[in-house]
């Protein structure tokens, strides 16, 4: 390490700074998308019958104590269930939309990582050819081709520190977002599947109030909309009570 880091100067700094700056990133958004992730469709199950009960303090009781994104999502849409259907769409679109920074945070710093560490490698490369071919330009006879070469080796180095660099922040990077990307599929199912869960529990409620109320007889509509039946109903009521 250290005839590394004596080849390559301050450069070999920069690209193990940058690695341990992409590793500590991916264990801090490793460790934040564990404690967001959840096993949604048993939680949808469990909100789904306090729903179906009207209760529906109870439900955003629980979303909230899920401390997670999906919970989140699903206690802003609770909170306006008697809103139509486009309105809760809406709300469970704007509620989603404010947890995709808190999942994509820090990310781009590995990024940035992963594309710029083969750069800083290879102006590594290129400082070690220009300290390698400016000893011959200036005429020195003590510059052998073994000089060449060494410079040449250092600068090789420094491309290849910089692509080991690289190539894990780039898979930590790839595995952070597909990870994120998950996790916003499950926000937008819980959005979805809550929203139908409110609509089913309005069907549900006027189909039973429906059923709840009263019908007239067919024969007393009729009666009620022909004055002659209605007539000829009340004379005959009347000598059904004459003595």
């Amino acid at each position: 390490m250290d005839e590394l880091i004596g080849r390559g100067g301050p450069l070999v700094w920069l690209l193990l700074g940058s690695l341990v700056i992409a590793v500590t990133v991916f264990l801090e958004r490793l460790f934040y998308y564990h404690r967001s992730s959840m096993n949604t469709a048993e939680f949808i199950s469990g909100i789904a019958s306090l729903i179906r009960r009207k209760n529906y303090a109870e439900a955003m009781q629980e979303c909230v104590a899920t401390r997670v994104p999906v919970g989140r999502v699903m206690h802003a849409v609770l909170l306006r269930h008697h809103a139509p259907r486009e309105h809760l769409k809406e709300i469970a679109q704007e509620a989603g939309q404010l947890e995709v920074p808190r999942l994509e945070n820090h990310l781009m710093i590995i990024s940035a990582v992963a594309h710029g560490a083969p750069l800083i490698g290879l102006l590594g490369t290129m400082v070690g050819l220009l300290d390698s071919f400016t000893g011959l330009s200036a005429g020195s006879l003590a510059a052998t081709p073994a000089d060449v070469a060494r410079g040449v080796y250092n600068g090789l180095t420094m491309a290849a520190l910089g692509i080991g660099v690289a190539i894990p922040a780039y898979i930590f990077h790839s595995y952070l977002v597909a990870k994120a990307r998950y996790l916003m599929h499950d926000i937008e199912r819980a959005g979805v599947e809550v929203i139908n869960l409110i609509e089913d529990s309005r069907v549900d409620n006027s189909r039973i109030v429906s059923f709840a109320t009263p019908q007239e007889s067919p024969v007393s509509n009729i009666i009620e909309a022909t004055p002659e039946l209605k007539s000829r109903s009340a004379g005959s009521k009347g000598r059904s009570n004459r003595p």
